[in-house]
């Protein structure tokens, strides 16, 4: 089969073996495979993450020196199976797959390993019991942005953004842009999202974003700052006064547990907005940090691979809780699934273009660029 393999931070089209479906897995013709921004990190930084990676416990991540082929990103039809198999699946049936397989009893990240190979090629494994048939209806291109999507789904869940947070997204690439989406999926009214290219502000309108700004203008927090949320310190200690003086104003009252009850509905200390960073390039965290209004929750999404830092004296005094986020757990990816196949999610702003497995190359070349594409998908029989 034809495929593309990276190699030496190079990318090339050759003809490779077929893969052979073993144990519990699925051959697919791959229909549809996407770019990931991560495929563009390791592309060049590979040894990085297999290094960091070796370090908990998972080995077998790609490194520069190896022939990859990679995508993870992917939607394919049935074609064939292995043994010890259900089988519950038609020849034909489209089919998305959390892309994991197992090799030898050991997991392999598909797309990432040479040990599973991913999604640029005619032909993919997939694990069975990892496999779910796409919903009648819905799209190929639709269908391979399951796994983007699930992974902002994840993202908007560890965020425990409500329906009445002010969310504000920081970088309108793929990530970013699935971000909007699912927040927009989940309820939430306000969706501040900030970008400097104007090509991806217009598509973070498309995705359902609320307000828009271009940091090099305008602030993207001072959108909310005649809101409930409080950008100074001494506003914040004011409230500590206004609230202790009314309560100690009436007598017999039970001042502190009125105080608890007042905190345990969310109501006792202004909050700040929920923050996600979708960038990924050193200094993005401490700028966040620096420019959040005090008790924001800062959820970062963006993959920076290299050495970064930050204030933590100005986190502490602002009291910012930062969390970071990675891929999503198969009930995620399946909601992700069945929001798109409900029209509940829209991913057709974020694909901005479709290549054939020959001009995969160029297209990493393009999305380096911020005003041309968001997400590029690859298919194999163009």
């Amino acid at each position: 089969m034809r495929a593309v393999v990276c190699q030496q931070s190079q990318l090339r089209t050759e003809d490779v073996p077929d893969p052979v479906p073993g144990p519990g897995q699925v051959l697919l013709e791959v229909t549809r495979c996407g770019i990931c921004g991560s495929d563009l990190h390791m592309r060049r930084h590979a040894d990085v993450v297999a290094d960091m990676s070796e370090l908990i416990g998972l080995d077998g991540i790609m490194r520069v020196a190896d022939a990859v082929v990679m995508g993870h990103e992917f939607c394919g039809r049935v074609l064939s199976y292995g043994p010890g198999t259900r089988q519950e699946w038609r020849p034909g049936q489209l089919v998305v797959s959390l892309p994991m397989v197992r090799r030898d009893g050991r997991a392999a990240m598909t797309g990432l390993s040479a040990e599973a190979p991913g999604g640029y090629a005619e032909k993919i494994l997939v694990q069975e019991s990892l496999t779910m048939a796409v919903p009648d209806g819905v799209a190929p291109d639709a269908a391979a942005m399951t796994e983007p999507l699930a992974v902002a789904w994840h993202a908007v869940r560890r965020g425990r953004v409500g329906r009445r947070d002010t969310a504000v997204v920081i970088g309108c690439g793929p990530i970013g842009l699935a971000v909007i989406l699912m927040l927009k999926a989940r309820g939430v009214r306000t969706v501040v999202a900030s970008d400097l290219s104007a090509a991806r502000r217009e598509l973070a309108v498309r995705c359902g974003a609320d307000v828009v700004v271009d940091p090099a203008v305008d602030s993207p927090w001072a959108s909310f700052q005649q809101t409930r949320h409080v950008t100074d310190a001494r506003a914040l200690l004011d409230t500590a006064f206004d609230a202790m003086e009314k309560l100690r104003r009436i007598p017999r009252l039970p001042w502190a547990k009125v105080l608890r009850a007042a905190d345990a509905a969310g109501a006792a200390v202004p909050s700040g907005p929920v923050v996600f960073e979708c960038v990924g390039v050193p200094g993005v965290i401490e700028q966040i940090v620096t420019g959040a209004p005090l008790r924001s929750r800062v959820v970062v999404v963006g993959v920076c691979m290299e050495p970064d830092t930050f204030q933590p004296a100005m986190a502490i005094n602002k009291e910012i809780d930062l969390r970071f986020v990675f891929a999503y757990d198969p009930a995620e990816f399946h909601d992700t699934l069945q929001m798109i196949a409900s029209g509940k999610v829209d991913p057709t702003p974020l694909v901005t273009g479709t290549v054939g497995l020959d001009d995969v190359a160029d297209a990493f070349e393009s999305l380096a660029s911020a005003e041309h594409h968001a997400k590029i998908l690859i298919d194999p029989t163009r």
